[in-house]
């Protein structure tokens, strides 16, 4: 059976509130992006080790830290953001967080992503690499505007570095604002043997700024997860639901909302046999 997860910090900055609004709605695991209006990479150790007793303490786990590696443009100094990464790996270890969210690297101004495919890849190959005596798997996102942000790149991909390492983190959302029409067949059909993880949220075509419960937009998420299960997923299902506001980096959504969004995706997780 998969495990719901959550962005905590679309609830609040504030850790304890975060988990009072998790599990109330029955949630153990977080996608540690943000707290205490901080990025996850830029925390201390005191405070990775004040947040690591929070959680232990109240019984919650990390499912994947959601850093914003490969969220930069690929012209940008790659060496310090490879450093950025290994701090990523440190903090996923710290955590005994088993996946590491990743992109797909922004073009330069006025360039077209297509044309850095080659480095794209080689940039991917070495964090593979880097994580594969770790007990970490790289979860790639289809961001917007990014190399992957088109479900052909995001095939050519992960075929390009078969490893288990790396699985795709599939957000329909992201391809839906992307305009790429019929999600189920151009999306997740192409892409489903290499998808190792789910981010939930759902949009419509056309509106950008919020998102709507699962099943409620375009992503065709209650069809796919459907197929999740035929297939035997057992991983995670993150809920990013973005529904009071979407942003670049985050999202906001706040306790009332989130339970909306919660409450979409378990009725989606009955409906195709899944267990709670």
């Amino acid at each position: 059976m998969p495990t719901i997860s959550a962005f905590a910090d679309e609830v609040s900055a504030d850790p304890q509130a975060q988990m009072d609004v998790l599990e109330a709605n029955g949630i153990r695991y977080i996608e540690l992006r943000g707290v205490w209006g901080q990025n996850v990479l830029t925390l201390s150790r005191q405070q990775m080790a004040d947040l690591k007793k929070m959680f232990d303490d109240r019984g919650f786990g990390v499912s994947c830290i959601a850093s914003p590696i490969g969220k930069v443009k690929i012209s940008d100094d790659y060496r310090k953001h490879f450093d950025d990464f290994k701090l990523a790996a440190d903090i996923a270890l710290f955590f005994d967080a088993h996946y590491i969210r990743i992109f797909s690297y922004y073009p330069p101004d006025g360039a077209d992503i297509g044309d850095y495919r080659r480095e794209v890849i080689d940039r991917l190959a070495e964090k593979v690499d880097y994580v594969s005596n770790l007990p970490i798997t790289l979860a790639l996102e289809n961001e917007s505007n990014l190399f992957g942000a088109y479900p052909e790149r995001c095939v050519y991909l992960h075929a390009a570095i078969p490893s288990e390492h790396l699985v795709a983190a599939f957000d329909p959302a992201n391809f839906v604002n992307m305009n790429v029409q019929d999600i189920y067949n151009t999306c997740w059909l192409p892409l489903r043997r290499f998808v190792g993880y789910f981010h939930i949220k759902d949009f419509k075509y056309g509106e950008k700024d919020h998102a709507v419960p699962a099943g409620e937009g375009d992503g065709a998420i209650p069809e796919i997860l459907r197929d999740a299960a035929a297939d035997g997923y057992d991983g995670f299902l993150a809920l990013e639901p973005h529904l009071a506001k979407a942003l670049h980096s985050t999202g906001e959504t706040g306790p009332e909302l989130f339970r909306v969004a919660a409450d979409a995706l378990k009725t989606i997780v009955r409906n195709v046999g899944w267990s709670l």
